[in-house]
């Protein structure tokens, strides 16, 4: 049967991550880039004054709501805990391991063009959103699939069915990447760092370490993941900033106690992103293919830039201008991939693992699992405690993932059999969390990429279609906030919605006004 799985797999991994799909995501990414006017370079100023900057000086995107809606930082933080996960640690180290220094050169590349496909995303979302039956808000690809992309003449079925499609995607994704590759990475590094003994049951049946923390998993995931988006938003508001920051101070002391091979590192990485490797005999190490698809595909699997994940929890934020959600969109590929994934490359890159000559793996680490290699990296300077902070992080990075995607999988399966239904796809996720315990790790893997790739292609589609859309929000933003032109804001595709929200920020402007 797994052989089976795996055959099948291979053959529509192949397909979804050949390079006309990853052409697609270039394109896109590039385009939003070109329409929008580079956004995220002319405009870096403001969005980061908005984002991150915003948190310390405007409680409005702090404040706990008390609707159905979730504040801007909560939105940030649930869709960073998605993201922030194992991407970012087992898989740059895996994306050095197989494609070289290189590949990191090409993860920075996918993620500057994906910023402003995130960007795109948010604000599609929010201008296509509507309000479920329980009053939260829906938002996703599979609503400016259905109304946008089908709204178009002639486009009405072909929208309908990638609609579908997404969501079917969606819901695949959210038990690979969103459970079981992040379950599996979890009890891997927990195991491997921690001693913990098989247990005897009474009638002699043996319970495993890894079927005792995928035990364990499963209900630390279950107590939080029936409460909804707003007990899911609530704890990783709280988890993620500090999660983030405590793993961050302990790469910067690694990088700082080899602060003389940064150069060196640099440099391996931007002659590797060009440059092949051959090995004795003639035997090729890597190729530059091979480290432009793993910095594409590792890059994808930690932002998710492209995939219209992020999205359906975005588009539950309180916010009403959709740019201002896509700001944060731009924020949240820089957090997780220009800062977070940076950082864990040169921590890997400067510790000695790798022979920065040959952009291999050194002679003394050549055996190392690519998943233990930035263990071995905090190994090599707080000793045996290295391993466990990371597998420490690992959990906690892969448990706020796991939330994150519960969420996604929800709006998912909402959008395919409706709000009423929901608690049962909850409890198949919490389920799932025990079959990640114990499937073969590369399964995991290798299906979460497959998932990834199936749900990426109609989202691209999607935004491709509606660029004109984006580009022209862009437009009414930068034309009231920077030109200062009195035009009305685009806030919404929906008539009702439009009027409603168009309300509601005059009163929040006005109440700007007193305050100053």
């Amino acid at each position: 049967m797994v052989e089976m799985i795996e055959k099948v797999n291979g053959a529509v991994n192949g397909f979804v991550w050949g390079w006309p799909a990853l052409i697609l995501l270039g394109f896109v990414g590039v385009l939003m880039t070109v329409l929008t006017k580079f956004f995220q370079v002319g405009h870096i100023g403001h969005w980061f004054k908005n984002t991150i900057g915003a948190i310390f000086g405007d409680r409005k995107v702090t404040k706990h709501t008390k609707d159905k809606t979730i504040s801007q930082f909560q939105s940030l933080c649930t869709a960073l805990a998605a993201t922030v996960g194992t991407g970012n640690i087992v898989g740059v180290a895996s994306a050095i391991a197989v494609g070289g220094p290189g590949a990191v050169f090409w993860m920075w590349v996918i993620a500057f063009f994906g910023m402003m496909t995130n960007y795109s995303e948010n604000v599609l979302g929010i201008l296509f959103r509507r309000k479920n039956e329980k009053g939260e808000w829906s938002g996703g690809a599979m609503y400016y699939l259905r109304d946008g992309l089908g709204g178009k003449k002639g486009c009405k079925w072909i929208g309908a069915v990638l609609a579908v499609l997404f969501s079917i995607f969606c819901l695949l994704a959210s038990f690979g990447i969103g459970n079981m590759s992040q379950v599996n990475s979890m009890v891997g590094n927990i195991t491997n760092a921690f001693t913990i003994p098989e247990l005897v049951t009474p009638d002699g049946s043996v319970i495993t370490p890894q079927l005792i923390v995928g035990i364990i998993l499963l209900i630390a995931v279950g107590l939080v993941v029936v409460g909804g988006l707003k007990r899911v938003a609530s704890f990783t508001e709280k988890i993620v900033p500090v999660m983030i920051v405590i793993y961050l101070v302990g790469a910067f002391v690694i990088i700082g106690k080899n602060v003389s091979q940064v150069p060196a590192v640099f440099g391996s990485i931007f002659k590797y992103a060009f440059t092949s490797q051959s090995l004795a005999g003639g035997a090729v190490g890597f190729t530059v293919m091979t480290a432009m698809k793993m910095g594409f595909k590792r890059g994808v699997f930690s932002n998710e830039a492209g995939l219209g994940s992020s999205v359906m929890v975005h588009s539950s934020s309180n916010v009403k201008e959709p740019v201002r959600q896509g700001m944060w969109g731009i924020f949240e590929v820089f957090a997780d991939t220009i800062i977070v994934c940076t950082l864990t490359a040169l921590t890997i890159l400067s510790s000695g693992l790798f022979d920065l000559e040959t952009g291999m793996k050194a002679e003394a680490y050549a055996n190392v699992a690519d998943s233990a290699l930035m263990g071995e990296a905090f190994r090599t300077v707080f000793g045996d405690i290295g391993p466990m902070f990371v597998a420490i992080a690992i959990f906690f990075f892969a448990y706020s993932t796991v939330l994150g995607w519960s969420h996604y999988g929800t709006k998912a399966w909402e959008y395919l059999f409706g709000v009423k239904s929901v608690p049962i796809y909850r409890f198949i996720f919490v389920v799932m969390v025990l079959a990640g315990a114990i499937l073969n790790a590369q399964l995991a893997w290798d299906l979460s990429d497959t998932f990834n790739g199936l749900m990426m292609i109609p989202n691209l589609i999607g935004v491709l279609v509606l660029s004109p859309i984006v580009m022209k929000c862009t437009k009414n933003y930068v034309d009231r906030k920077f030109r200062k032109k009195d035009v009305e804001p685009m806030l919404s595709v929906i008539p009702e919605i439009q009027a409603v929200q168009l309300a509601d920020l005059k009163a929040e402007e006005s109440e700007d006004v007193v305050s100053e």
